[in-house]
């Protein structure tokens, strides 16, 4: 499998190779050549499975010969087997048509688990064939830190550099973090947003100074192995509710639109999905862009749903290539412009495309609130923030009766006790393996909002490729 960049300049990679990379040298981001597809035959077959055997069915065509089918079983047996639930991402019914997807039951209790658990271990066997050092530098808004300083702490070859919103996540993202006192973790606490902190990651990719001495790479969804281990749980929960024979929909909540574009590859390769709801909450970008074709940033607004408070999200570059025809020069053309001016109308003929599987709905906080407290009125079930904007959304879909509805449940509800209490009366606990969370110490550096005084810090404390 070979992967170009969404912008075409960059030359072309194997999987080894974008995995170690993560953005591309022209600013692009990665994706397949071309889709791989399955057959209904290949999809039905996958029915009954473990996760551990559909995820290698559905990555072992995007690995390519990276990874042998050994290899490759052998890291998700790795990586999954840290998991608290046998079923790895199990499905609960609430009703007669809604579902949630859990995706939590991973060591930092998100999504991000699911993907970072077995990325940490493609870099330190990647790593091992070659004679350098990685670091890797990411941006949070919550989750995807824990998860990768998680999945990388303590590891050979690498140093993990991770930015956070000072004051805008959870005490429980943030503690997830950074009591972890790993020699090659650094913490760093930004005076800014997460957009901010994802900018001065993008800029650091460009800046040939640290690239010249430092392999520069990403945990962040930009990093395409990532992504590819985020599709096989739209397989999974499909498989198991009858797919290929009846259509699937799933919302999402999202702000980076990677989770929801890894549902999109999976209808690609020939999953039935019936609809992809992209929810949003007040941070609407995205459901301007798809209901209007307005792709036009505007200021954070600080909420619940944190790991949700975004005005640019990366991954949707990713869609708009596929929307103009995978023509990397109109892309490059679109994204830079977009830069300069921070505003995007979609033309009507990509709207239309984009339809065709996406819908979007926007969720303000008392919906949020109202569909924390419904659930678990109705069915005991008590979710979090992000969860509950998708189940709004879910609830409110404009979808045939007939076609189940399943919800991505994408994070703990313990990680944002105060505002499952607030919606529901009920505070959360940790669960056991983590419930000495606010015992331990933390250790973190706080930086001005400024690429300078991040780009000094990271030179100052990062290894250099060569070791």
């Amino acid at each position: 499998m070979d992967y170009i960049s969404t912008r075409g300049a960059a030359r072309g990679l194997n999987f080894e190779q974008v995995t170690l990379a993560g953005l591309a040298g022209d600013g692009g981001l990665y994706v397949p050549k071309s889709w791989p597809s399955f057959s209904a035959e290949e999809i039905a077959a996958m029915a009954g499975l473990s996760y551990v055997e559909v995820a290698v069915r559905v990555m072992q065509p995007f690995v390519g010969e990276a990874l042998d089918e050994g290899e490759l079983r052998d890291l998700c047996e790795q990586a999954y087997g840290r998991f608290s639930h046998a079923a790895v991402t199990p499905l609960v019914q609430l009703d007669g048509r809604q579902w949630l997807l859990e995706l939590f039951h991973g060591p930092t209790l998100a999504f991000k688990d699911v993907a970072l658990q077995l990325l940490g271990l493609m870099f330190e066997k990647f790593l091992a064939r070659q004679d350098k050092h990685l670091t890797v530098v990411g941006a949070t808004s919550g989750d995807t830190g824990s998860a990768a300083i998680n999945a990388l702490a303590g590891r050979d070859k690498v140093d993990i550099f991770m930015l956070h919103p000072d004051g805008r996540i959870s005490d429980v993202q943030r503690r997830q973090m950074t009591t972890v006192w790993a020699p090659n973790v650094h913490n760093i606490a930004i005076d800014g947003s997460f957009d901010d902190a994802q900018a001065m990651v993008k800029k650091m990719f460009a800046d040939q100074e640290v690239t010249n001495r430092f392999a520069i790479s990403a945990v962040n969804s930009i990093n395409w192995a990532r992504l590819m281990a985020q599709i096989v749980y739209y397989f999974f929960a499909a498989s198991q509710m009858g797919a290929p024979h009846r259509k699937i929909a799933f919302s999402v909540p999202t702000g980076n639109f990677g989770d929801v574009f890894a549902g999109y590859v999976a209808s690609r390769m020939g999953l039935p999905i019936e609809r992809l709801i992209v929810a949003t909450n007040v941070n609407d970008i995205l459901h301007r862009a798809l209901s209007a074709g307005d792709y036009s940033t505007g200021s954070v607004t600080p909420t619940a749903a944190p790991s949700m408070d975004i005005q640019v999200s990366s991954n949707f570059e990713r869609l708009l290539f596929d929307l103009e025809g995978r023509d990397g020069a109109k892309t490059a053309e679109r994204m830079a412009a977009f830069e300069r001016s921070r505003n995007m109308q979609l033309d009507p003929a990509m709207r239309e495309t984009a339809a065709a599987i996406f819908a979007s709905y926007r969720v303000d906080p008392d919906e949020m609130a109202l569909a924390m407290r419904g659930v678990y009125e109705n069915s005991g079930q008590v979710i979090d923030p992000h969860t509950a904007i998708g189940l709004s959304a879910a609830q409110n879909a404009d979808i045939d009766p007939s076609v189940p509805v399943v919800t991505l449940a994408t994070a703990h509800p313990a990680k944002f006790p105060d505002a499952v209490e607030r919606a529901t009366g009920i505070r959360p606990a940790l669960p056991r393996r983590v419930g000495d969370l606010f015992d331990r110490e933390e250790k973190y550096t706080k930086l001005p909002g400024d690429y300078d005084s991040v780009k000094k810090f990271i030179m100052s404390n990062a290894t250099p490729s060569d070791g």
